[in-house]
């Protein structure tokens, strides 16, 4: 990645400024939009809890894992196309809340951002550290720390742009890695090698240890009541780790308007068949094959602190391919983390780099100055992280615990960071007094709750289902109560949606402290006809948003499994195959969205900068440097050149 970063310079003249580096140029497609997504979406939690959640209770497992975390990747889609509309200028979701309204809020929005992206990288190291050290005996605080230092590397000299091409890169890897292990379960195995062989084996796993909670015991049913808990659990986490997660909006921001919204439908419906065909092929695998003496803990099953840590797939992959299966495990955990990573470490670094920095400490700050800060926040905080990582590791606190309690701590943010966006109503008190009210409440329905379930306050009494549903659900829908009442004691905000507008850029100069052509400055004349155009542009995708999103959203939370939930229906091996068959059906067409389209909609710019690498000058028109005098005259016929040339996203040199 550092090569390619020299290679866009070099040939394509994509120059390292402030705005590049926390944007990407504004200029990314559909399809690249989409694989970052996705790439984003699976953290090392996405492959290692799911597999544990489908090893605990079966095929339930894998589709509440899937279905409640695909629907806030839809739903974000709308968010991402008012972001847009609302504040095309802004770099993070906080400027927008500094903007809207003011410094209490902003400070308060800053908090539960950072305790996010410090959650999800938290759980990133934590999970890959283990899987590293389960399958190469690498010491696990060794692993922590080398995690993070190949991204931190890539991600500190290119920027957004190079975490979006490698999670290009790691999609495609990982879903062809997917795709091998199933085929490998339900095609070639010796020990599995069809569905058939499969559903067997699960029947007779359910007679020698059937499921508390599940209907006849079975791991072939919809009907778990540990499972529709864990769903609740899922998806209200999942609401507070994508709606104030910056890294989703720093991809918005990046997307060019007419690409953010089918980028992150592209990225939503190819994101669910990731955790849903893994586990359904590794977790079940895992249930199928311990009683096997080729089973890594056989005679023994699987003990619950390695199910929490994420250790089912990876034995799971060892028991089916042996040395192969665990290397591609690793590599399989180690895109993941790092994919993810990248998104924490730019989400970070623009929150601190652009809402502390430039907002409280330097407001005059040059590009150069943003660049140098960026670069310094993505070194600092790869080490903090890490540090903290260390601690959890040896306080017994497993990626499993950590992601059923990211809902209880940050989803008290969700609604009110939503209404900024969508709703004018909303005064200043209610979303800067919500967030921690509702955060107070969700810890206490958590801790209180635990405390009554088993008397104690400790990690395996405050991590079972019961606690952490009371907390995350409290976290989720007190707002829901408080907003209301803040807004009859304050009243109706009616905000005009002005002040979000004028949210400015930062300065354009590369780390040399040069000056690149503002295309703000070059299109000057046309500013109001452009910015128009878009307008009218992300209304109509804004109707087409929520319509494919109540659709999909409908589909996958309530048509699909409610039926089988409801009616106590315990899988036929007829059916059991069709449930596989469609998971990988839906893989292919993934691989189809976010491995192959992103390559076809970049086939020019590919083309053209493989010529100028060829040619061993500057790439043809599109990436020229353009020389122009600051007095020179518009009618010299070099505006309408510029303004071509940077509806292209590219940067130029004044």
């Amino acid at each position: 990645m550092i090569a390619t970063t020299y290679i866009l310079k070099r040939f394509r003249r994509e120059v390292q400024t402030s705005e590049m580096f926390s944007t990407a140029g504004r200029s990314a497609k559909s399809g690249l939009v989409g694989s970052a997504v996705v790439s984003s979406w699976t953290w090392a939690a996405t492959l290692l809890q799911s597999t544990g959640v489908c090893y605990r209770y079966g095929v339930s497992g894998p589709f509440w894992y899937a279905s409640g975390a695909t629907v806030q990747i839809l739903l974000f889609a709308t968010l991402a196309i008012e972001l847009k509309r609302r504040a095309p200028n802004a770099h993070t979701f906080l400027e927008v809340i500094k903007a809207r309204y003011g410094t209490a809020a902003h400070a308060v929005f800053i908090v539960f951002g950072l305790v996010t992206n410090v959650l999800v990288t938290l759980m990133l190291l934590t999970g890959g550290s283990a899987t590293v050290n389960a399958l190469t005996g690498v010491p696990t605080v060794a692993a922590i720390f080398l995690l993070p230092l190949g991204v931190t590397m890539y991600t500190l000299i290119g920027g957004l742009k190079a975490t979006l091409l490698t999670d290009y890169i790691h999609t495609l890897m990982m879903l062809i890695i997917i795709i091998m292990f199933a085929f490998t379960v339900y095609s070639t195995s010796d020990l599995l090698g069809s569905p058939a062989k499969m559903y067997q084996l699960l029947k007779e796993a359910s007679e020698a240890h059937p499921v508390e909670g599940n209907e006849q015991g079975s791991y072939l049913t919809m009907r778990s009541s540990n499972g529709i808990k864990f769903f609740i659990i899922n998806i209200v986490g999942n609401f507070g780790t994508v709606f104030l997660d910056n890294g989703y909006y720093n991809k918005a921001i990046a997307a060019s308007p007419v690409h953010a919204f089918p980028g992150y439908v592209i990225g939503g419906i190819s994101w669910f068949p990731v955790p849903f065909l893994t586990a359904t092929t590794m977790g079940l695998a895992a249930l199928a094959l311990e009683s096997n003496p080729i089973w890594p803990t056989y005679p023994n099953r699987i003990p619950e602190a390695e199910v929490s840590a994420g250790l089912a797939l990876p034995y799971a992959a060892i028991a089916l391919l042996g040395k192969g299966g665990a290397a591609a495990t690793l590599l399989l955990v180690f895109i993941a983390v790092i994919s993810s990573f990248n998104s924490e470490l730019i989400a970070v670094s623009s929150i601190l780099t652009y809402d502390v920095y430039r907002t409280y400490i330097n407001p005059n700050a040059s590009g150069k100055r943003l660049i140098t800060i960026s670069h310094a926040v993505v070194i600092i905080y790869a080490l903090v992280a890490a540090g903290i990582s260390v601690g959890l590791y040896y306080n017994g606190v497993s990626m499993g615990y950590l992601y059923v309690l990211m809902g209880v701590l940050i989803s008290a943010a969700v609604l009110p960071a939503t209404l900024t966006l969508v709703w004018n109503g909303q005064n200043k008190w209610a979303a800067a007094l919500s967030p921690p009210i509702g955060a107070a409440m969700a810890i206490t329905a958590w801790l209180v709750t635990a405390k009554k379930t088993c008397g104690q306050l400790d990690v395996a009494c405050t991590g079972q289902n019961d606690p952490m549903l009371a907390g995350n659900v409290t976290a989720l829908l007190s707002p829901a109560l408080l907003i209301p009442v803040f807004t009859l004691i304050f009243g109706l905000a009616k905000y005009d949606w002005q002040s979000m507008l004028q949210i400015r850029k930062a300065d354009d100069v590369d780390e040399k402290g040069e000056v690149i052509m503002n295309p703000n400055d070059v299109v000057a004349g046309d500013e109001e006809a452009r910015f128009q155009d878009e307008q009218k542009m992300l209304k109509r995708a804004l109707r087409i948003a929520v319509s494919i999103t109540i659709f999909m959203t409908i589909a996958l939370l309530i048509l699909w499994p409610l039926p089988i939930y409801g009616s106590r229906y315990v899988f036929s091996q007829s059916f059991f195959t069709g449930w596989v068959v469609v998971a990988i059906i839906w893989i292919f067409i993934s691989l189809a969205l976010v491995g192959i389209y992103p390559l076809w909609e970049g086939r020019h710019t590919i083309m053209r900068t493989i010529r100028a690498i060829t040619k061993g000058g500057e790439p043809p028109v599109g990436g020229i440097i353009v020389q122009e005098s600051r007095r020179a005259p518009p009618r010299l016929g070099l505006r309408p050149l510029l303004r071509r040339e940077i509806s292209n996203g590219d940067s130029y040199k004044r």
